[in-house]
């Protein structure tokens, strides 16, 4: 949204939005847009004569109103069967809306109420549920008699039959209709695949257009075209708005800048104490930074405030999970996804907690419900590739791996994942080509590096293992895993050693004699070090004792006139230090008394003895 937005004309838009909203009891979209209206309470807009409120009967006919209050208020207590029977033969547009309304509602609840097992999503078609609603739409459709808010429950209908293409246009109908229908935006961005579909998108130039683009990205994991958008909402007039740091606070979790993200839902917390929504995503993070006592704290306090909503049970789950209780983790999953069959979190939830019981199959039919409500959840998908893989199902498990890497490009974990699949498969270009793109795109586990160079070591190409083994090492506090990092270090030891640089080589073994396992291995590496040490030292002191004399003297007589000024002491350089000095006293002694030469002598051999020996302790 470049241009500045009037917030007198967004707030005249929310107030005829919510009245519209409210008349057709659609009651979270009357909520959504209170919390925006809210949040522009600096805002002033003048009520007396407003035609928003002026326009509380409108579309409602004279001789219907009487039907239409009470149709409503058997809707409000969820009596849809009264609500649409007393709107039956309603012609003016909110009581006819009402009607399909509750007729959809009332199907909808029967057919929830009707599921023997709450642990599928949708075990029958929707199409004989909703058969006779969707003909009265599609004839109305047809006849263009729909209004926006007819066009946004036909969409809903349409998706639900997964007949996407068609609901798309009916949803962006809608839109254009009535654009500050929130629930028409919301349910049209799951049906968005990409960045160049959103941009097709024939959408009107309202405001609300920007709030949808930021939503639909961060939906996307585009994190920072989302982010961007709404930053500038916020830095023009929106700040206050819940609902927008809020998305901030999910799009920097999506970014692995967990404290960010944290320190965000805390604020609104404290600006909103008894808000529900996304506290599930707050849980999760409290969950990965295993901050155990501000879960407890969390989880107490959504009990209170409502024990029965979903979000509470998933808060309470993940408490449970934190404290290694996976069964009533489970239970309280469960318990969330009674009161909504279609509660994403939970799904994927309970299949990691599945996953940590060893039950595979409860999860991987856990994670094919979550996929099922959103195609879009890389947890899922990627927790139907592990899933696999244990169950040793290579095929199946590298098909999962791809459709989160799909979902998730610049995330390393899932190419990680890709990448030991392809290994599995002795798909060893592919493996590589993995393992390099998560190492480049930024490995968040750090193994991207040990994975290549074990694989590398594997073919036999130690040269292509040796620099990736040397990378890996590099910073080894950022290593969580201690096994993998002893398993470098041995290589590369053992690798120096083999190329004769014995000083590379003792320095890796000397690292790996911190770690048990490999501390015995270690100490051989370093006895044979120090063997090959003193074999060259001898080797070398033989090949200058057999030296022949003649070559010495031409040796000495080769160099250089300005070397020539030697000391009379044996031809070295004059040098202040204790050897020369012990050597001057020996020389001084053996002129005084010849017997002493010969100790002399027998000491430099003893001496030059100590010194060839070599200690494989060093």
């Amino acid at each position: 949204m470049d241009p500045p937005v009037d917030l007198n004309v967004v707030k005249q838009d929310i107030l005829v939005g919510m009245v519209e909203c409210e008349k057709r009891c659609l009651m979270q979209c009357t909520k959504w847009l209170a919390e925006l209206n809210h949040g522009l309470s600096e805002v002033t807009v003048e009520l007396r004569g407003n035609t928003a409120l002026q326009n509380v009967h409108g579309g409602i006919e004279d001789g219907e109103y009487d039907s239409y209050l009470l149709a409503k208020s058997y809707f409000l207590v969820r009596e849809y069967d009264r609500s649409a029977y007393f709107t039956r033969n309603c012609v003016s547009p909110v009581p006819k809306f009402l009607h399909l309304y509750a007729t959809y509602m009332s199907k909808e609840k029967k057919r929830l109420d009707n599921m023997t097992d709450s642990s599928v999503v949708s075990s029958v078609s929707h199409a004989k549920d909703f058969s006779e609603l969707l003909s009265i739409l599609r004839t109305e459709h047809s006849q263009q008699s729909l209004d926006g808010y007819c066009l946004y429950l036909y969409g809903v209908i349409l998706k639900k039959l997964d007949l996407t293409d068609i609901a798309v246009r009916v949803f962006v109908e809608a839109i254009n209709a009535e654009p500050t229908l929130w629930s028409a935006w919301l349910e049209l961005a799951p049906l968005v695949n990409d960045k160049r579909m959103l941009e097709s998108l024939k959408l009107p130039n309202h405001w609300m257009k920007s709030i949808f683009e930021g939503y639909t990205y961060i939906e996307l994991f585009q994190n920072d075209e989302g982010i961007k958008i709404f930053e500038h909402l916020q830095k023009n007039g929106f700040s206050k708005c819940i609902f927008i740091p809020t998305l901030l606070a999910i799009a920097y979790s999506n970014k692995r800048d967990v404290d960010r993200s944290i320190d965000i839902f805390q604020h609104l917390q404290s600006v909103d104490p008894y808000r529900l929504d996304n506290l599930d995503s707050y849980s999760n993070l409290l969950f990965v930074k295993d901050m155990k006592t501000e879960m407890s704290h969390l989880a107490h306090k959504v009990v209170e405030i409502n024990k029965y909503s979903p979000e509470t049970c998933c808060v309470v789950g993940n408490y449970y999970s934190i404290r290694s209780d996976h069964y009533k983790a489970v239970m309280y999953f469960q318990r969330a996804l009674k009161l909504n069959p279609r509660y994403l979190s939970a799904w994927t939830l309970m299949g990691h907690e599945f996953m940590e019981m060893k039950n595979t199959n409860a999860a991987i039919q856990s994670y094919r419900q979550a996929v099922e409500v959103n195609k879009r959840d890389f947890r899922a998908w990627y927790g139907l590739g592990q899933a696999y893989e244990i169950l040793k199902m290579t095929f199946y498990s590298l098909y999962y791996y791809k459709a989160a890497q799909q979902l998730r490009p610049y995330d390393s974990r899932m190419l990680v994942a890709l990448g030991e699949t392809y290994e599995k498969l002795n798909k060893v270009a592919d493996a590589l080509k993995c393992y390099q793109k998560a190492y480049n795109v930024g490995d968040i586990e750090g193994v991207a590096l040990y994975s290549m160079a074990k694989l590398y070591e594997k073919q036999g190409e130690t040269e292509k293992a040796i620099p990736a083994f040397l990378k890996f090492c590099s910073d080894e506090k950022l290593i969580a895993d201690k096994a993998s990092l002893c398993h470098a270090y041995m290589t590369l030891g053992n690798y120096y050693e083999k190329i004769e640089d014995l000083d590379k080589a003792s320095y890796f073994a000397y690292k790996c004699l911190d770690y048990e396992e490999m501390k015995r291995e270690a100490e051989s590496l370093l006895k044979s070090i120090a063997n090959k040490r003193a074999h060259t030292k001898a080797t070398t002191s033989a090949t200058a004792a057999t030296q022949p004399p003649g070559t010495a003297k031409a040796s000495e007589e080769g160099k250089p006139d300005d070397k020539v000024a030697t000391d009379t002491y044996g031809g070295e350089d004059m040098e202040m230090d204790e050897t020369n000095l012990s050597k001057r006293i020996d020389s001084a002694l053996a002129e005084e008394d010849p017997g002493s030469n010969e100790m002399a002598e027998s000491s430099g051999i003893h001496e030059f003895h100590m010194e060839d020996t070599y200690d494989v302790n060093e």
